[in-house]
């Protein structure tokens, strides 16, 4: 008597869904610890007459009792940030469960609340894990989206309170490519930047956008006898109609922008179906002219979009700032890694007869087949 294997499988996905639905709810019953206990330090400032000085007081005071006993999780700065954790989000029915200690580390930082709910809403949308949305801060979304929009308009499209229909409500202009890696010129062959877009083809399409999917790369068609090749072919599924992307290296021409008119016209007529929307043409330039485009346009195509690409986005102050965030960055994962050893030996040695008995009993179940572990 065997048992099936698709059963076995089925087995181990519960177990698998149930061990990553643990581990979520503990991550939030620490985030919502933290959150607790930044309120009652804030309730029990507010009660002192001179609240800045027995503020610092009483942080002090509390880390001294809790650090020796609970570990580096309970340090002065880490109490401070407790406490700024409530201001910030002062209705604890609102904190994400998506989200972890992480997340709400990088969103607190923020000191704009509109450009901290933009990111709270982005990233909850897209399910950003927290790496994804510190390299989003960190290359400005927020600020890049305020060149051709304001802060309601941004929101707006974040939440999904409006569906976007204009091409430039998707397509973030201009597009930072700083992931590139791409060195220091004047210029760029457009081979190698394909080449670069290709390689790091996930980071692009968070940065070109919303609800992109790569097609294909260097597209081949035939017009009228000739072979012509399009950079690379996008589709988006919230816009339904397909993306032709085209690189230059070079200022924006007449030239470039009848080429790509002349891609996007074969789709339309040839690739399109009839209840997809128009095709969208985009032109990646080292810069942009926007008087070429209105000149070469019609004002109300909505199709074309130039768009510039910016390699190194920080000044001098900035990349200070930067490094100033990777030494505070580094302290704080060395704080977690120290309370995240305390934790995991506590627990270890609460449950170390009750592992040691489940041991044994697996042990005993020796008549029935043990599934393949790379049956999943």
């Amino acid at each position: 008597m065997q048992i099936r294997k698709d059963f076995i499988a089925e087995i181990q996905k519960i177990i698998a869904s149930s061990r990553e639905a643990a581990i979520r709810s503990i991550d939030h019953q620490r985030v919502l610890m933290y959150w607790y206990i930044g309120q009652k330090i804030f309730e029990e400032e507010q009660e002192a007459k001179d609240r800045a000085e027995y503020g610092s007081y009483l942080i002090k005071s509390l880390s001294a009792e809790l650090l020796p006993v609970y570990g580096s999780g309970f340090s002065v700065r880490q109490l401070e940030r407790y406490r700024q954790f409530y201001r910030t989000f002062p209705i604890a029915s609102t904190l994400r469960t998506q989200f972890n200690w992480t997340h709400y580390k990088l969103l607190i930082s923020i000191d704009k609340e509109e450009k901290r709910e933009f990111y709270i809403a982005e990233a909850e949308k897209n399910n950003w894990a927290a790496r994804q949305l510190e390299r989003q801060i960190n290359s400005q979304l927020f600020e890049r989206l305020l060149l051709s929009k304001d802060v309601a308009s941004v929101l707006a499209v974040a939440r999904n309170e409006k569906q976007p229909s204009d091409a430039k409500d998707i397509i973030k202009d201009p597009m930072v490519l700083e992931f590139l890696g791409l060195k220091r010129e004047s210029a760029y062959y457009e081979r190698d930047l394909e080449t670069a877009l290709i390689s790091h083809l996930q980071d692009f399409l968070l940065e070109l956008g919303n609800g992109f999917s790569f097609i294909a790369r260097q597209k081949r068609i035939h017009l009228d006898g000739d072979e012509f090749f399009i950079d690379l072919v996008f589709y988006n599924r919230l816009l339904q109609c397909f993306v032709l992307v085209e690189m230059k290296t070079t200022k924006l021409t007449h030239q470039d922008l009848g080429q790509l008119q002349m891609y996007v016209n074969y789709y339309d007529r040839i690739e399109k179906q009839a209840f997809e929307n128009p095709t969208i043409g985009i032109l990646l330039c080292a810069d942009k002219n926007d008087a070429v485009v209105k000149f070469s346009l019609p004002e109300t195509n909505k199709r074309i979009v130039a768009s510039k690409y910016q390699l190194y986005l920080p000044s001098e102050q900035q990349l200070i700032e930067e490094v100033n965030k990777t030494l505070r960055q580094t302290q704080d994962d060395n704080e977690n890694i120290e309370q995240m050893n305390d934790e995991a030996e506590e627990t270890g040695n609460e449950h170390l007869t009750t592992s040691q008995g489940k041991n044994t009993v697996a042990n005993k179940s020796t008549t029935l087949q043990t599934p393949n572990p790379k049956q999943s």
